[in-house]
């Protein structure tokens, strides 16, 4: 592992943030922003990696190294791969799950970016509980969060036109499709209650994060909250998220709908939330450099002040995801630095990830120096 001085900034001595020791590296950090590793705590653009077309697959192991790839070139030192593990046949289903998260298990120690499985539960899919209770147990699984995309999908169910896109990313024709669609809407409230309780209980166990998602009451939030799952994730009202942060339940919002200027859906602007002081995390959730670019966005628009739209991404994040190593730049922590270039349009210059000098911009080699 090398030790790195930056210039101006902190050092990093056996990985992790020191107020003094050797350096075989220097970087010269003249004009830039020096800010902790980001800390992606949803994020499901891996999804693009894995499946560059709908239903046209790539070997997981090169799928893997384009997304360490991407997330270091985006600033991401911590990334939650938020993984859907559906009734769905295809890109979500127990198949490919399995797949990515025996790819991440494998990895090896110390490997950077840290990924982490975020498991999205459809609480419809009974065939899939005891193995997500199996993994938590194991260790496996280090964020849980609630969802049941059914209902919404059965309103649509009738126009064929309308789940065109999900019926070609599972793979299918549209009467297998719904076919399956039927069979998860089939599934009965006391089984959902039930298959819940069992998830909440082993995550409780072992102390992992959990979150409900797309909370549209203030009763659904009761109801996650019931079983320990603090988080509020995507509430889709601004009454649940207000009612959230005056429970001190963290909520979380998506870059791009910051970086956008509003919801793809039609919902209320995460800038808005942020706004209210509502908005307690900003994750990627569907573009990796969105965070980056949140961050400026929210200090240049007077949404936030720069420190606390920096720590949507840092503190914050490592703060809900129990976290305790990383998300500052305080001497101990973690070596996850990242160095960007502000202005108009920020650029990461270089990211350094668990000590290691990770990503480095084409244009910025000469500013590293081996002593």
């Amino acid at each position: 592992m090398t030790d790195i001085l930056i210039k101006g900034g902190p050092r990093i001595t056996g990985g992790v943030i020191a107020a003094s020791g050797p350096a075989q590296v220097e970087i010269d950090a003249t004009g830039l922003d020096i800010l902790p590793g980001f800390i992606d705590v949803h994020g499901d653009a891996f999804e693009r990696a894995i499946a560059a077309r709908p239903n046209v697959y790539l070997p997981v192991g090169i799928a893997l190294a384009e997304l360490e790839a991407q997330l270091l070139a985006a600033g991401v030192t911590t990334a939650y791969l938020a993984i859907t593990l559906s009734w769905e046949a295809g890109l979500r289903s127990a198949e490919t799950y399995k797949m990515l998260r025996d790819a991440v298990l494998a990895r090896p120690a110390g490997a950077v970016p840290d990924l982490k499985l975020h498991v999205r539960f459809e609480e419809t899919n009974l065939d899939c509980l005891d193995m997500a209770v199996a993994d938590i147990e194991a260790g496996h699984i280090k964020m849980l969060s609630f969802n049941n995309h059914t209902p919404s999908i059965m309103k649509k169910l009738p126009k064929p036109a309308s789940v065109a896109k999900m019926v070609e990313r599972c793979g299918q024709t549209y009467e297998a499709f719904a076919a399956d669609v039927q069979r998860s809407a089939a599934v009965t409230q006391e089984q959902i209650e039930a298959g819940r309780a069992r998830l909440a209980a082993a995550a409780r166990k072992a102390g992992i994060p959990m979150a409900s998602h797309d909370d549209g009451t203030v009763e659904e939030r009761d109801t996650f909250r019931a079983v320990g799952a603090q988080i509020s994730e995507f509430p889709t009202t601004v009454e649940v998220a207000k009612y959230a942060i005056a429970n001190e339940e963290p909520t979380v919002m998506g870059a791009p709908n910051v970086v956008r200027g509003g919801s793809h859906t039609g919902w209320h602007g995460a800038e808005d939330l942020v706004k209210m002081g509502c908005c307690s995390v900003i994750c990627s959730d569907y573009h990796y450099p969105s965070l980056l670019h949140a961050v400026y966005r929210l200090a240049r628009n007077g949404s936030a002040s720069f420190d606390d739209a920096l720590a949507l991404v840092t503190k914050n994040a490592a703060h809900m995801a129990k976290l305790d190593d990383r998300g500052t730049l305080e001497i101990g922590q973690r070596g996850d630095i990242v160095l960007v270039e502000p202005g108009p349009l920020p650029r990461i210059v270089a990211t350094i990830a668990n000590g290691k000098l990770a990503y480095v911009a084409p244009d910025a080699l000469e500013r590293i120096r081996a002593k």
